[in-house]
């Protein structure tokens, strides 16, 4: 697990901007503190920040260069299967200097050139130059664990782990306009796209080959939906081979290594099977003194328990959670206002005084249907008299006080948002429910955002849904579409972004792609199945776990923001980053708009308020930071 950063320049002028190529490696020092290594020739640069997991000796320190000394590698990620293709690359006559994933990787592409993609289980992010052809070629991860940002000029070629290591390079830095549109909607920007309109992100399973100004993309991976007819005793099988073997694979560390336990089926079942390999497994759990209703810390230690595990509880309450609050916005170099990220962002903090890699149970609802929305999803499917109910009360969803904080305001949500559901198509339908602010609200609340800025959102909110399809009840595509767009630009963002900014690695076996691929060839009914929502899961792995786990309720988290945003966080609020002084000065956002939601934040139904105010908030920190 690592960080890169890389410089193509294409004449005299880009060559001016590998001046820069330390400044952007150091960036990212957070992603790789153990050691930082730089390679240039005349018209390329390629930096590299280390954190050493496997084959720690300063020998397989990146960039890395072949015999030959035509190859050099820099690369972000693990190959967990990198012993098995080095024993094939050995069949062939090539030898090894080192023990690493990282010569191996080389070696795969020297021999097989892209073709190895299909060679590798892990994830990843690399560039790979070939000084002979003046070419890079560069790939990311088939369900984008790790990430890849990159910029084209006509002078030159930029990428990098992160937005800060383009930045660095001083870049032109303009915002775009859809970018802000799709950010207020969903509270993140979804690949291709960035914030920045030059700057994007290589999309999960895809390569692109750069070389003498051009540029190309192709993707080498695609999810689908391949439905089998096993019996369902069989796929229980399957799914607890290929996930034990995940697990195994994950545990290949040479320095401490430990576990994510929140207290959920998922993580426990990580756990589970990780204690079958490992004795002196190391757990972590992070519980909320202030919020009984959020704190699972008792379950996950009955697992804790049950496997014997070397276990520890950090325990936060309010204040520790506002303590860590600016040092989480001072850390991202793109707008991102998931509130969630802060607890991942305290977790991984604390966790990386211990270990230095942890598993955790993440991308299992997005395979096999756990969240509540699947099963409101599938609710639409079923002509009851209860359904009619919901959707004709839906004025008074829309006056009663909503929130997660406990299971009344939590069900008041729900049928609100079910009942809203209720009046659109399939595709609307999912949008809506992935967003926090209506399109058309978005499009009010910025200023100068035209009709063709309008259609060319409508463009990409259409290309993330191409996947469902209108008059269906299979939920399968409903779950690739949340892949795609939910679990890989938020999820997996907030994970890399929260864990390496403490230099911690965190594996999840969940997403290794022959689990993935497995989950995808199992009916819709596998997953969900009579409002049962991760059925195959819980068939297989429950008698693995406590029996007061399968059945509990899932919760998530929700960080107290609207309390924080009414009274510690107002002054900033309404006197600096959301003034009218501010705001008119910066002129992109509608003085206006702002006002109506500064005011309902404060009323006595402040409704999602404190979401819109919470995302103006983190992209009005970063933009005083970066713009």
């Amino acid at each position: 697990m690592c960080g890169i950063a890389g410089i193509m320049a294409f004449n005299e002028v880009g060559r001016m901007f590998m001046i820069n190529l330390a400044r952007a490696t150091s960036a990212i020092a957070s992603r790789g503190p153990d050691n930082q290594s730089l390679f240039t020739d005349y018209y390329v640069g390629l930096g590299h920040r280390r954190l050493s997991i496997i084959d720690t000796s300063p020998a397989a320190h990146q960039p890395m260069t072949d015999p030959s000394g035509r190859y050099k590698i820099i690369f972000n990620g693990e190959i967990y299967n990198y012993i098995d293709i080095r024993k094939q690359l050995e069949g062939k006559g090539v030898s090894f200097k080192t023990h690493s994933d990282t010569e191996v990787l080389l070696q795969a592409y020297i021999q097989e050139g892209k073709k190895c993609l299909e060679m590798l289980n892990g994830f990843f992010a690399f560039a790979i130059y070939d000084t002979q052809k003046q070419h890079i070629f560069i790939a990311r991860d088939r369900l984008g664990i790790k990430p890849l940002y990159f910029y084209a000029d006509e002078d030159k070629f930029i990428f990098g782990s992160e937005l800060k290591v383009l930045t660095a390079f001083n870049i032109s830095k303009e915002i775009d306009p859809v970018s802000v549109h799709h950010y207020l909607q969903l509270n993140y920007i979804a690949a291709p796209h960035s914030i920045l309109k030059q700057v994007h992100k290589l999309s999960p399973g895809e390569c692109m080959s750069v070389e003498k100004k051009k540029w190309e993309i192709e993707k080498y991976y695609e999810l689908k939906t391949k439905e089998s007819n096993q019996e369902y005793s069989t796929k229980k099988k399957t799914l607890e081979q290929v996930l034990e073997k995940s697990v195994e694979k994950r545990l290949v560390s040479d320095v401490p290594l430990g576990a994510f336990l929140s207290g959920g089926i998922d993580s426990s079942v990580i756990v589970a099977l990780a204690s079958k390999f490992k004795s002196d497994l190391k757990t972590f759990s992070i519980g909320f003194s202030d919020n009984n209703y959020f704190d699972e810390t008792i379950y996950a230690e009955k697992v804790a328990e049950k496997y014997h595990t070397d276990h520890k509880t950090f325990t936060l309450s309010k204040e520790d959670l506002y303590k860590h609050l600016f040092e989480l916005l001072d850390s991202l170099d793109e707008p991102f206002a998931d509130s969630s990220a802060l607890p991942v962002f305290i977790l991984s903090k604390l966790v990386s005084k211990e270990v230095k890699v942890a598993l955790s149970g993440d991308g299992a609802d997005e395979l096999f249907a756990g969240y509540n929305k699947y099963r409101a999803e599938n609710r639409f499917y079923q002509k009851n008299i209860s359904n009619n109910i919901v959707s004709t009360l839906s004025p008074l969803w829309k006056i009663l006080p909503k929130s997660r904080n406990n299971k009344i305001t939590n069900l008041f949500r729900q049928l609100d948002r079910f009942a809203e559901g209720s009046k659109l198509t399939r595709k609307e339908r999912y949008w809506r429910w992935c967003a926090y602010m209506d399109q058309m609200l978005a499009k009010k609340t910025l200023t100068n955002f035209t009709d063709n800025d309008l259609s060319n959102s409508l463009k990409r909110k259409n290309n993330h849904l191409t996947r469902i399809t209108e008059n269906s009840t299979n939920i399968n595509n409903i779950l690739e579409t949340d892949i795609n767009l939910v679990l890989a630009n938020d999820m997996l963002t907030k994970v890399d972004r929260m864990s390496m900014a403490h230099g911690l690695e965190v594996r999840v076996p969940f997403l290794d792609h022959e689990v993935v691929n497995f989950a995808f060839s199992l009916d819709h009914k596998d997953k969900l199945y009579n409002g049962i929502g991760k059925r195959i899961v819980k068939d297989t792995f429950g008698n693995l776990l406590p029996e007061e786990l399968i059945h509990r309720p899932k919760h998530g988290f929700e960080v107290p923001i609207l309390d924080w945003l009414r009274s510690d966080l107002w002054e900033l609020i309404d006197q600096d980053l959301l003034s009218k002084e501010n705001i008119e000065e910066q002129k992109l956002f509608d003085w206006n708009s702002i006002l109506f939601f500064k005011k309902k934040l404060k009323s006595s139904n402040p409704g999602d308020s404190h979401a819109t105010i919470w995302a103006l908030l983190v992209f009005q920190w970063w933009y005083k930071k970066n713009m």
